[in-house]
């Protein structure tokens, strides 16, 4: 046996013996004749036995680090928490452009200005300074109530710095979760902006561990008086930043495994559960997931998704990392192009819904256009995907004739483009890619285990699927039989997803219970989501254990991949599916694209006084069926996942009508009593013309 086939032996074994929890692994090892008996090569994954004792091949790891987890940087080891990377970025980035925005004091709207990385750094010691100087103890919860500003970043370095727990509050929540939050977190200290101000001065008396109100963006002549109970300071942001710059404090420095923040997701049904995510955690996944991807301080990203999502929260950790210049939108996602346009990001990460929108968008003013502008498209894109596909580098012709008016639309320089809450389909996919060039990543990941889970590996131009593991994390399927999946499945082994590995979080806050009910005692966080293994060790997410439901006879559903499919649809903004087992057909609720459904009804000739009424109309309900039924046969739905009826609706799914979630997810048991008139008359139509499901036989 060579050094290095001895050296990967001792290595899994060291990986065996934590997997068998004995020193036996060496001896049970020492008759193979190399290390690749128990490793097997996958391509994107290597794949181990998980137990020794059951000859099972089931966990998969990244190819790029199979025999150790990373949970740092390889080239930066000493960096281990926020702080430290924060730190990093400050001493090598000090005089680049860090953190910009378009909005001036007074509130218009202008060109970009710059903070450099070391102004940025000044700031977080003032900050965090201030709070110390307001008797704000080590180890406090501090919560950051408002949208996305250079601030928001500030305020969190600061709390990294000195050893506070940062607790996002989303902007949308109402005062109920909000005050439930900070009262479960015993929050000491919020920053808000003026906006929020009011909504929580108006339920003070029920959050009475805040001590410490921080206005953002304000004045102190507009600023309201604290309330006479002496224990509540009122102050503004400028305030606090000059307190702590006159009275700079030493660093506080956390430890690895230090809580670093508390995730409050609200979930589809219940109260919101808290993840708590340590700087080992972050850091974990962030090195872990940027591995094989370069960003430099020439890059600039725009800033717009949730940073109270932990998918924009590790976003900024890790673009800080390598000095990228991070620009934030106005706070108006109507405006969002026209700050692309300003700041001409070259990276750009979304989620599949403004993806979904950009591609019916162009598709449509494509077959709208008709002539030789649609067969010059269609040449273009034909030709692009076949190059692409086959790794070859495609001619440049195209994307002057064509593809660079569509790049104009992102700011023209995007180079990297990420994907990630939900699956986007490979139409999608590759639309993106041949339309942008570049980059073009899906990842998949969740709050619990710090954010990416997997992701698309640099070259592989297979669409379909969310990549490999990433080197800070491993994967197994489990067995779920009462879905039909099972790990021993061919062609592909299907089951829940589970990781573990230093990503994982530490658990949900204060709650013991639902904790346990998702880490199992060897460490595995369920996911509860389905997945299946590709050739190479890619992993496709094809369903959700938890939302599914049985129709009347007897097939499964899996709403969110139905309404996956059906978001390419011109028509649609949004979609409900919704379907259960006293029926034997699913029905869907539509939030319409206004200006696309306006425009068919044009071409109809169709009159109307209002949108809604248009809605309302038999022939509007009908064409949108029909494009459903139209986009459904391309994606190979099943029969029984067809919708068979539709109602539209002129107002879109939020957060403000307790229809979304904030990662954008639709509130089910929410949607359902909302919409429950419409869902009864659609089965009470369709019942005119089914007869009675049969039951099925035994």
């Amino acid at each position: 046996m060579d050094f290095n086939a001895e050296r990967r032996l001792r290595a899994i074994a060291g990986h065996l013996r934590a997997i068998v929890g004995g020193d036996d692994a060496r001896s049970q090892l020492s008759s193979c004749a190399t290390a690749g008996e128990f490793v097997q090569e996958q391509g994107y994954s290597v794949v181990f036995p998980e137990k020794l004792q059951t000859g099972k091949w089931n966990v998969y790891r990244s190819a790029r680090s199979p025999l150790q987890l990373i949970n740092r940087y390889p080239e930066h080891p000493e960096i281990r928490t926020l702080h430290d990377n924060f730190v990093y970025a400050v001493d090598t980035f000090r005089d680049y452009k860090y953190l910009g925005t378009r909005i001036r004091p007074d509130g218009t709207v202008g060109e970009y200005k710059w903070i450099t990385y070391g102004e940025a750094g000044t700031s977080r010691s003032a900050i965090g300074s201030s709070l110390i100087y307001h008797g704000i103890q080590k180890g406090a919860c501090i919560g950051l109530y408002f949208i996305n500003r250079p601030e928001w970043i500030i305020i969190d370095h600061a709390c990294s710095a000195y050893s506070y727990i940062s607790v996002p509050l989303y902007d949308t929540l109402g005062p109920d979760a909000v005050s439930y939050i900070v009262n479960h977190a015993d929050i000491q200290v919020i920053f808000c902006v003026p906006q929020t101000l009011s909504n929580l001065l108006s339920f003070l008396n029920k959050i009475p561990s805040v001590r410490l109100i921080v206005v953002v963006g304000g004045s102190d002549e507009d600023i309201p008086s604290a309330p006479s109970t002496g224990q509540l300071t009122v102050v503004t942001y400028s305030k606090l930043h000059e307190q702590g710059h006159s009275n700079l404090k030493p660093f506080y420095p956390p430890d690895p495994k230090d809580i670093a923040t508390i995730c409050y997701t609200s979930g589809t049904t219940g109260t919101p559960k808290g993840a708590v995510l340590s700087h080992e955690n972050l850091i974990a996944n962030c090195a872990g997931s940027s591995i094989s991807v370069k960003f430099y301080p020439s890059d600039v990203y725009i800033s717009y998704l949730p940073l109270a999502h932990i998918y924009e929260r590790v976003n900024q950790i890790a673009l800080a990392h390598f000095g990228v210049a991070i620009g934030f939108y106005q706070g108006d996602n109507l405006k969002l192009m026209d700050d692309m346009a300003a700041l001409q990001p070259t990276i750009f990460s979304s989620v599949p819904r403004l993806y979904n929108r950009i591609y019916a968008g162009v598709m449509n003013a494509v077959k709208t256009s008709g002539g030789l502008k649609e067969r010059l498209f269609i040449a273009a894109y034909n030709a692009k995907k076949q190059a692409l596909s086959s790794g070859k580098t495609p001619s440049l012709i195209w994307d002057r004739l064509v593809f660079n008016k569509i790049k104009a639309k992102l700011g023209g320089r995007v180079r990297y483009m990420s994907s990630g809450a939900s699956p986007l389909s490979p139409d999608v996919m590759d639309f993106l890619r041949v339309c942008f060039g570049g980059q073009i990543i899906e990842g998949y990941g969740m709050t619990e285990t710090s954010c990416v889970i997997s992701m698309m590996n640099e070259g592989d131009t297979l669409t379909g699927h969310v990549g490999s593991p990433i080197t800070s994390c491993e994967i197994k399927l489990v067995d779920v039989p009462e879905m039909n999946y099972t790990s021993e499945d061919h062609p592909y082994p299907r089951g829940e997803i589970c990781v573990r590995g230093p990503i994982v979080f530490l658990g949900y806050y204060k709650d013991d219970v639902q904790t346990k009910e998702v880490v199992d005692e060897d460490g595995w966080l369920h996911t509860g989501d389905i997945g299946l293994w590709l050739p190479e060790g890619r992993l496709k997410i094809i369903d959700r254990k938890k939302n599914i439901f049985k129709l009347a006879q007897g097939e499964y559903i899996a709403p969110e991949k139905i309404e996956n499919v059906y978001a390419k649809c011109k028509f649609i903004s949004q979609c409900f599916i919704y379907g259960d087992s006293f029926n034997s057909c699913l029905v869907a609720i539509v939030a319409v694209e206004p200006d696309m459904l306006m425009a068919w009804a044009a071409s109809k000739e169709i009159q109307y006084e209002n949108l809604e009424q248009l809605c309302a109309d038999p022939r509007a309900r009908a064409a949108v069926l029909t494009e459903m039924d139209d986009v459904g046969k391309q994606a190979q739905l099943r029969g029984f996942e067809f919708a068979k009826a539709v109602t539209l609706v002129p107002e879109p799914f939020t957060v403000e009508n307790g229809l979304l979630t904030p990662t954008f997810k639709v509130k089910r048991p929410q949607a359902k009593a909302y919409f429950a008139r419409a869902i009864a008359d659609m089965y009470t139509e369709l019942s005119k013309f089914d007869p009675p499901p049969q039951k099925p036989s035994l």
